[in-house]
């Protein structure tokens, strides 16, 4: 009889030839167990998603309420469906006020290829701008848009009239013209090893798009949902995009994202064509009931505001000499180490004693951690003394 893990390497397609493997039997907090009985820290939330932890019972709850209703009724945007508009409602109450209708998508990829239609439509033009080493999701348009040559290669031809500027570098802002339907940029470049750019560098891009009339879209499908301190980074920058780019901890664990824009932008979509943007099981009404427990619970208790608290004791406990730096925003931070070779190794040492951390796209020596913004102090220590004890084995400290 064969195992779990041949049929799951038979029978499931890979991304790489070096799958992590865990054979999930359940999850609680921030806590997963394999099918042996051993538990492991999620230090990276599935990839910046269970905010909350696993099985919230609030989204629980909510899953099960509205699985017992209906799941799946028609295509978006035919029918009033309680979850969608609940959602939506109290998402744009707590956007500035030009952000108020939202159109939602099964992953942060489709949200931001449904974003670069409505930007050229919009505004008539073709350009698209973006940065290198961003990443804003795998899909064909989005790839277009994805800073690192490394990745594209094999998939060319891409979209035209595509192209990147340097991330941080003011000098590069000019490039944005009255060709440009739109800039496509995160407000902290997590895949790059978590940049930060100064407040007045994204003032200065909001600006020039104000100029030339380009729609500014910040993709805050990471930084989302209370990661960095703020329940969206751009509020901390004091600027308000465009179109807003949402996903990963925005469904509660379930596959939910949004672009989220100006009704008289979003409109364009309605008419000449009809049906300008269309899905199938975008907005799923179990996924939105999902989706609004965790807001409402993320919101109802302020969690983004014992990041940064939580944020400085990462700090204070990870010392050690093969640290070179952290860079970080809150609950995302890159650990820097010196190649990615001692890091794979760092990385396996830590699973091997019940710790799951990873690398980032464009910073393969960089390690990753994101919690949910549930971790108690006893459970960041916790993770902190594996990290340590795996840096020392590793680096024979």
């Amino acid at each position: 009889m064969p195992t779990q893990r041949q049929l799951f390497l038979q029978h499931v397609a890979q991304t790489s030839d070096a799958p992590l493997a865990i054979e999930v039997d359940h999850a609680s907090g921030v806590f997963l167990y394999d099918s042996s009985g051993k538990k492991y820290i999620d230090l990276i939330s599935g990839i910046g998603v269970s905010a909350l932890g696993h099985c919230h019972p609030a989204i629980v709850k909510a899953i099960q309420e509205q699985t017992a209703k209906y799941a799946h009724t028609m295509v978006y945007g035919e029918y009033i469906q309680s979850p969608q508009v609940q959602l939506a409602t109290m998402l744009t109450d707590l956007l500035p006020e030009k952000l108020n209708s939202v159109y939602f998508t099964n992953s942060g990829a489709e949200a931001t290829e449904g974003a670069m239609k409505l930007a050229k439509r919009y505004t008539g033009r073709t350009e698209i701008i973006s940065c290198y080493n961003s990443y804003h999701g795998s899909t064909q348009g989005a790839l277009s848009l994805l800073g690192d040559e490394y990745f594209k290669s094999k998939f060319r031809p891409l979209l035209p009239d595509t192209r990147q500027i340097r991330y941080g570098h003011p000098e590069d802002i000019s490039l944005i013209t009255n060709r440009t339907a739109a800039v496509f940029m995160e407000p902290v470049q997590a895949e790059a090893g978590v940049i930060v750019p100064d407040a007045a560098y994204l003032q200065a891009v909001r600006q020039r798009c104000d100029e030339t009339g380009t729609l500014l879209v910040l993709d805050e499908i990471q930084t989302g949902c209370g990661r960095t301190g703020t329940l969206f980074r751009f509020q901390a920058a004091g600027i308000t995009p465009d179109i807003l780019l949402v996903g990963k901890a925005f469904g509660g664990g379930l596959p939910l994202a949004a672009f989220v824009s100006d009704i008289q932008v979003m409109q364009v979509l309605q008419q000449h064509p009809v049906l300008g943007h269309i899905t199938t099981f975008g907005g799923n009404a179990v996924c939105c009931a999902a989706g609004l427990a965790s807001l409402q619970e993320i919101e109802s208790k302020k969690l983004y505001l014992e990041v940064d608290r939580k944020s400085r004791l990462f700090l204070t406990l990870l010392q050690h000499p093969a640290i070179k730096k952290i860079n970080h925003c809150g609950l995302i931070m890159a650990l820097y180490l010196d190649n990615f070779d001692n890091l794979r190794k760092v990385i396996a040492e830590c699973l091997e004693n019940g710790l799951i951390t990873d690398w980032f796209l464009f910073a393969n020596n960089c390690m990753r951690i994101a919690p949910p913004l549930i971790i108690s102090d006893d459970e960041i220590q916790q993770a902190c003394q594996i990290i340590l004890r795996a840096l020392d084995k590793v680096y024979q400290q």
